[in-house]
């Protein structure tokens, strides 16, 4: 039992620190370093503005494009330094004919689909801006966050910014839009922290930017394209800064089952990130970064959900042993899982009735990001998850 014991708090450990207790950490390295930090901060160059390539890969996006292009022209930016970029390999639906006519717009179209990153490999070549912004068809950015995100390009060190993805939030929500709002807050402040400390481990794919002469060639499998071209970034010694009033927008996953596939979709390609970028892991050579992507990535694609899962039987066998209905100590955090877990149950129930007590649905989205990541491993060990875009369904 002692033996047992241990494994059950080590269990706990790993998933606090995950979900918490990294958020804490980094929260009070970052107190202590501006106390030891007395160097002022370095100035932004606001009068910086090179020209730059607003880059959207497209399948199949007729009914967004009229809404994206009016939100782009409508940036702000010199009109004479924004190119616009759409890449819209395999769209049979009026997609590039719709592009046809905006200005400083370029289409490059082929009939064949090879997926998000074939199209990004493919596309790239037609970029000659120092500076290339990705976005998202279904998104709309704030009108302010190409300036802002170029703005931190001033700094040499800076290879890669990341904007902040935002959920439309509405007074009511369902349990898919309530949940991932909340996990977007609560990631917002993370990446905050990270780059306040050194880097941003990763970039949101709804709009993030790099310097152009910095991409490579994506592998034509991979899964997570943003996090795999922020993260060789990373590894070439420049860091990945983040403004979150640099912003895309975007409403909810229609309801969880549509959030859990496209959570599936990432899990396998976190997954498939972590062995392909496995020389981050080692922290004598990439110190600070390894230490954050290790905290804030590694552990929810790998370790931490195995852990919930296995605590479970262990923590019955302890209660259990020490008497489950004696509530001893074991017996207590036993029965507060079950308490959890039955909160899940109660927001899947509660799934698709709003509710401006967003609490509730908490639990649940917390059990759908974990369950996503048990699924992902699985498909990804199947290869059986295509490249090819698998758009979630948004909510109106």
């Amino acid at each position: 039992m002692e033996v047992l014991k241990i494994i059950f708090w080590i269990f706990i450990f790993i998933i606090f620190y995950t979900y918490i207790g990294y958020g804490i950490l980094l929260f009070c390295l970052i107190k202590v370093k501006r106390i030891f930090n007395k160097k002022p901060k370095a100035s932004i160059d606001s009068t910086y503005e090179p020209e730059v390539t607003l880059f959207i890969a497209a399948y199949n996006e007729k009914d967004y494009v009229k809404d994206k292009m009016r939100n782009t022209l409508e940036l702000d930016y010199p009109k004479d330094k924004l190119n616009i970029v759409w890449v819209t390999d395999g769209s049979d639906d009026g997609t590039p004919e719709l592009l046809s006519g905006y200005p400083n717009t370029t289409v490059h179209h082929l009939d064949a689909r090879n997926g998000k990153i074939g199209a990004m490999n493919r596309g790239m070549e037609f970029v000659k801006t120092p500076i290339v912004i990705f976005s998202d068809a279904n998104t709309n950015l704030g009108k302010e966050s190409v300036r802002r995100i170029v703005n931190l390009f001033s700094s040499p060190t800076v290879g890669c910014v990341s904007g902040e993805k935002r959920i439309v939030d509405k007074e009511s929500d369902v349990a898919s839009g309530a949940g991932e709002g909340l996990y977007w807050k609560y990631e917002s402040a993370l990446k905050k922290w990270d780059a306040e400390l050194y880097s941003v481990v990763g970039a949101a794919g709804e709009l993030f930017a790099i310097r152009t002469e910095l991409y490579r060639h994506v592998e034509k499998d991979t899964l997570l394209d943003d996090f795999i071209i922020s993260l060789r970034v990373a590894q070439d010694g420049y860091t990945i800064q983040y403004d979150p009033e640099a912003y895309a927008i975007e409403t909810a996953s229609a309801n969880v089952k549509e959030e859990l596939k496209r959570k599936i979709r990432i899990s396998a390609g976190g997954i498939q990130s972590v062995i392909r970028l496995r020389s981050l892991l080692n922290i004598f050579k990439y110190g600070t970064l390894s230490f954050q992507y290790i905290s804030h990535r590694v552990l929810r694609w790998t370790l931490t959900p195995l852990c919930l899962v296995l605590l479970i039987p262990v923590s019955f066998i302890l209660a259990y042993n020490e008497g489950i209905f004696d509530f001893g100590l074991y017996s207590v955090l036993f029965w507060l899982q079950l308490f959890f877990y039955a909160a899940a149950l109660l927001g899947w129930f509660l799934e698709n009735r709003s509710t401006s007590i967003k609490a509730l649905f908490v639990p649940y989205y917390f059990f759908i990001m974990n369950l996503s990541v048990v699924l992902g491993f699985f498909r990804y060990m199947k290869k059986s998850q295509s490249v090819n875009w698998e758009r979630a369904k948004r909510a109106s």
